[in-house]
């Protein structure tokens, strides 16, 4: 090989990828400061699981596979181009273990040599989804192909030099060529080109064209990668390590916020640094898209989108921001394929309505579907609920129907907006006690009932099934009554935290003044912000949800059912149980207690479909025909179960809508699990006073 030619190619390639990166760096930091490397063993264990181990490939499984075999692939590889890069300089390289005279090179050699036919093959089978399946969700792009290319082209060569080095060999002894267990793949092929009788000189050529066409070839696409998707080889793993360690459905609140002049985020400057190390982990591979059901549902978002707009809008801004020059590129114009339509104007200071549609914006859930599918723990929820914070509190544009909800919430404490006087009236004739009453006398749990479960007349029957259930267990408890107040939930994820801070402060008071330690919930709303966000506000408690106390209370023999009432029900999992709070069981074991067959839809757990509820959504009108709630219908009606269950108010009534719009509320059921388990304890508890059965879903509306 040339000392001389092998030296200059590893300094130019060397040098040029550590100054692109460098740029790159230097345009991250122009993000916020923020801290994310608290922790760290249990940062590293959660690299290695799903960095290193790619815990969350499978869940595609031929292209998640395939992307294994790559990256793992590349790992085993990497000592492979020391080698040809050293060999450049010495013929005889071996990184001073790995030759074929011990033990570990053998080894080495031959798990090599199974790897790089590992990774042609997995390299092909994703250029064959790219070229020939092309996946709606993946982004297509020359770049994607090409890279795949260099990876097919490296491993053949890589292959075709050590079978020209055998074949030397054995000519040189006179000896035919024959299968080498740590030469497995370049003996096979070494044997393939025997009966070609190639000349000496040959064999030498192709020796060189495999060496310099992998170690060539390695240079090159490390040198790709700060100017495209695959960005993502080098930030992905760091991206792992500094993911956001807090509780899912904690949202970081704004500081000082009386004192703030600006709020959210208006442009890309606004996000923290660890922010943009998201925008540069994409792959594109677009399972967040894939699962977000807005997208599903015909609505203009895509998480996907969202990051590649960011992204763009980040480079298009560089020279302003570091003084930097794209290459070749005008920094008018994307510097990734746009899908067919309208492209952003990438370049503009507003990030909304410039670079993200305001519909966009609108129509998110917060139901984490695409932060739980992310191998690389990208987070879009707060980045949404950045720029809606800009747009309520900095330029006031809220949806109407929103803004009537919100302005309910500040002048009633509920976004019905009915008198926070009529707060207790679903407890009429159940003489629950309220924690004034009580002051003084020792109350195990605060019972939080929440906004739908005191307004709504439908979500009553849930919060009246508990507390029969709660009393025949035993269980020691009260309300809050009047002096509870909206957690602040729709607020929060509407983007007005300056409501969501006044309201967590008021509650946090109350609670705080009657010493309350422990609380049952109803909504899972209400829990999720008083276990997850209430800490930020001086609020530390055990909360626990409705379905885990009935597990719990149902384990310690506190509650026996009376009868196996049997049949199947279909249960639905509330996103913000389930994928912010990981809770899945407990729910489930309180109906099979009650004797029911428990049947999944097609997507359950953490796949589960959003009802459509979340993220302030309950409160606005859909903007297409297809709405989610009657699609996650479907879905449970697939399993033909004549009651569908569920642990969340607003999913019951998402639920019910879509019954009504197939037509099915009289021929299938719709109860809360607390429901369900009081028909086994023994019955239902009398109506309120007044009750008609009817949703109030038209104070304001969600979907119709």
């Amino acid at each position: 090989m040339n000392p001389v030619a092998m030296g200059i190619l590893l300094a130019v390639a060397w040098s040029a990828f550590f100054w692109s990166v460098a740029r790159r760096f230097k345009l991250m930091l122009v993000g916020k400061p923020e801290m994310r490397w608290d922790r760290p063993w249990e940062r590293l264990v959660g690299t290695v699981r799903f960095a290193f181990a790619q815990w969350k490939m499978p869940r595609y499984p031929l292209t998640g596979l395939a992307h294994m075999v790559i990256f793992w692939g590349f790992l085993v590889l990497l000592v492979r181009s020391l080698i040809l890069w050293g060999r450049g300089f010495s013929p005889d390289f071996d990184l001073w273990f790995l030759g074929l005279d011990n033990v570990v090179g053998k080894l080495y050699s031959a798990l090599k040599d199974v790897v790089a036919v590992g990774v042609f093959v997995a390299a092909s089978v994703a250029l064959v989804n790219r070229v020939v399946v092309r996946p709606k969700r993946m982004t297509q792009s020359f770049e994607a192909v090409l890279i795949l290319l260099i990876i097919i082209v490296m491993m053949v060569a890589d292959v075709l030099y050590d079978a020209s080095e055998i074949t030397l060999r054995h000519l040189a002894a006179g000896s035919p060529v024959l299968f080498h267990k740590s030469e497995p793949a370049g003996s096979l092929l070494a044997m393939a080109l025997g009966p070609l009788h190639l000349s000496t000189g040959t064999l030498h050529a192709l020796v060189h064209v495999g060496f310099w066409t992998h170690s060539t070839l390695v240079l090159l696409f490390l040198n790709l990668l700060p100017y495209g998707k695959h960005f993502h080889v080098i930030t992905s793993i760091p991206n792992v390590f500094l993911r956001d360690l807090r509780p899912h459905g904690r949202l970081v609140p704004i500081p000082d916020i009386e004192n703030q002049e600006v709020f959210g985020a208006s442009k890309i400057t606004d996000f923290s640094w660890k922010a943009i190390l998201d925008l540069y982990s994409c792959t594109e591979c677009g399972r967040c898209t894939d699962r977000c059901p807005a997208n599903r549902t015909c609505k203009k978002l895509s998480p996907k989108e969202i990051t590649l707009h960011l992204r763009d809008n980040l480079k298009a801004r560089a020279p302003e921001l570091i003084g930097d020059v794209e290459s070749g590129k005008p920094t008018s114009e994307p510097a990734h394929e746009e899908p067919a339509g309208e492209k952003p104007k990438i370049a503009s200071e507003t990030l909304v309505p410039d670079v993200i549609d305001h519909d966009v914006l609108w129509a998110c859930t917060t139901c984490r579907a695409c932060e739980n599918e992310c191998p690389v723990f990208i987070s879009y929820v707060d980045k949404i609920v950045e720029m809606r914070r800009n747009l309520v509190l900095e330029r006031g544009e809220v949806p109407s129907l929103l803004a009537n909800a919100l302005r309910g919430v500040e002048t009633n404490s509920n976004p019905w907006n009915i008198s926070a006087m009529d707060r207790a009236k679903w407890a009429e004739g159940l003489d629950v006690p309220t924690m004034a009453e009580t002051e003084g006398k020792d109350i195990d749990y605060l019972l939080w009932v929440g906004c739908a479960a005191s307004f709504d007349d439908r979500a009553k029957k849930i919060a009246r099934a508990t507390v029969h259930l709660l009393r025949k267990a035993g269980v020691s408890f009260a309300i809050l009554g009047e002096e509870e107040a909206c957690t602040g939930d729709i607020a929060r994820r509407a983007g007005n935290e300056y409501l969501f801070q006044m309201l967590a402060q008021q509650n946090v008071e109350t609670l705080n003044k009657y010493k309350v330690r422990r609380i049952v919930t109803v909504c899972p709303h209400c829990y999720n912000t008083l276990a997850n966000e209430y800490p930020d506000f001086g609020g530390y408690y055990r909360v626990i949800s409705h379905g885990e106390f009935l597990a719990q209370l149902l384990r310690e023999g506190k509650l026996k059912p009376e009868k196996n009432l049997g049949g199947r029900v279909a249960f639905h999992d509330s996103c913000y149980l389930g994928r912010y709070n990981d809770i899945y069981d407990p729910p489930r074991e309180v109906l099979r207690a009650a004797g029911v067959e428990v049947l999944e839809a097609p997507e359950h757990h953490d796949r589960g479909l959003c009802c459509g509820a979340g993220g302030a959504q309950y409160f606005m009108e859909e903007q297409t025909p297809d709405r989610m709630n009657v699609r996650r219908t479907e879905q449970l009606l697939s399993t033909e179960a004549k009651t569908i269950a569920s642990a969340c108010p607003f999913c019951m009534t998402m639920l019910t809508d879509g019954l009504k719009a197939k037509n099915l509320e009289e021929e299938i059921r719709q109860l809360d699990i607390a429901e369900i388990l009081l028909e086994a304890c023994g019955g239902a508890p009398p109506p309120p006073a007044g009750d008609s059965a009817t949703e109030t879903k038209d104070q304001p509306p969600a979907q119709a």
